[in-house]
């Protein structure tokens, strides 16, 4: 037993990922929580390895490891997580072929008041930040060792990794008493790898919806969406679907500006704004001079104007009537997710954004900021518009919101 009380002795997780760090440990390696040592003396014994940086969150650790492991591979660091490395000249930069790490997973609640137990309020927020950044520290072919506990949520740090674009193997799965230990070996998707080669960095989940999900990353110093497909959706060819119109879209300034292209994905500049309805929400309780009712027509008419362009080229996004997540609004109007955008012979943009101004919740907002619009007049106008789609006809729709 360790002499410092800061210490984590090791205990059946630390033996059970000590086996496999013998066994996989290559190259560079960076052990995250180091406690005992344990995983960088073991690293240190395998001839894939060439170092190990050594690093836990409390000082008194680093300290007794510094005095009792004498080993020229190892370098000892305090730091909590990738926190020092970030901000080290000589670190930041540096990628390693291994990380392992055995977090502590207890929820506060259980009040230990150990730091080499507690993972967070749940048990699990130590590893969701480990997640959050180890990509960036992560070499395009390297993996990741962790050990953690049921105790953790199992279906939580899954999540983690498909939500940072990582997969991960079960080596092991122990049970002990009150809980069940398992035991990953994590690498990165083939999608994250395409990625590391574009050199997209800073690579966080940010959304998902029924056929895809969305990831922000820096791409030139400038903010950029990824769209891959939702693992659950049964949707076939939907990014190549998107590509192919946003290409089309892009030379009329309509959509996001589409930056990069693959078969698995789609990279488009982020699109900084709010959910047209939120907006509008927004824009009704906010005091006013008179300058609401412009702004909102103003929008109307751009928006109209960007899906009478589309209607020209024989194009139908879908979802207008309910174009909820499909319009933001911020600095400009931006049309967003085309995965189900198609060539027809009988677009329907514009009347279904007429349908949209139409419902009963839009038409209280617009009301709120003294737009009035007349059902049966726009009912009628849109059926003559979509007989003969021309700018004569949506000039007539739009004189009619007011």
């Amino acid at each position: 037993m360790s002499d410092c009380k800061s210490v984590y002795d090791p205990k059946e997780d630390s033996t059970l990922l000590e086996h496999y760090v013998r066994q996989y440990a290559k190259g560079s390696v960076l052990d995250i929580g180091t406690g005992s040592g344990i995983q960088a003396i073991s690293a240190t014994q395998s001839s894939k390895v060439n170092s190990v940086i050594a690093i836990d969150v409390q000082k008194p650790v680093i300290e007794h490891c510094k005095k009792n492991i004498k080993n020229k591979k190892i370098t000892f660091l305090v730091s909590d997580l990738f926190h020092e490395l970030k901000k080290n000249k000589n670190l930041k930069n540096k990628k390693f072929d291994t990380i392992t790490f055995n977090p502590p997973y207890l929820p506060n609640e259980l009040k230990v008041k150990d730091l080499t137990l507690e993972g967070g309020k749940k048990g699990y927020e130590t590893l969701e930040k480990f997640f959050n950044d180890v990509n960036d520290f992560l070499k395009t072919d390297g993996i990741t060792l962790i050990v953690f506990s049921s105790l953790t949520k199992k279906e939580k740090v899954d999540k983690f990794i498909f939500n940072n674009l990582l997969e991960f193997k079960l080596l092991e799965k122990q049970h002990y008493f009150f809980e069940d230990l398992y035991v990953y070996l994590i690498k990165k998707s083939q999608i994250l790898k395409k990625l590391d080669k574009l050199n997209i960095k800073k690579i966080k989940y940010f959304a998902k919806g029924k056929r895809g999900v969305i990831f922000t990353g820096n791409y030139k110093n400038k903010k950029v969406a990824i769209k891959t497909k939702n693992p659950n959706s049964k949707a076939i060819a939907r990014a190549e679907n998107e590509i192919n119109f946003l290409r089309i879209l892009n030379k009329k300034n309509i959509g996001p500006k589409l930056l990069l292209a693959d078969k698995d994905f789609l990279v488009y500049e982020f699109v900084k704004g709010i959910p047209i309805l939120d907006f509008f929400e927004k824009i009704s309780t906010a005091k006013s001079n008179g300058k609401n009712k412009k702004t909102i027509l103003k929008l109307i008419k751009n928006i109209l104007e960007q899906l009478f362009i589309m209607d020209k080229l024989k194009i139908n996004k879908e979802e207008m009537s309910h174009p909820q997540k499909h319009i933001l609004i911020g600095k400009k109007v931006v049309l967003i997710d085309f995965e189900r955008a198609h060539f027809t012979i009988k677009p329907g943009n514009v009347t279904q954004f007429c349908d949209f101004l139409m419902s009963k919740k839009l038409s209280t907002l617009l009301k709120t900021n003294k737009i009035t619009i007349d059902k049966k007049n726009i009912i009628k106008l849109s059926k003559t518009y979509k007989k003969n789609i021309n700018k004569t006809n949506l000039k007539k729709i739009l004189d009619e919101i007011e």
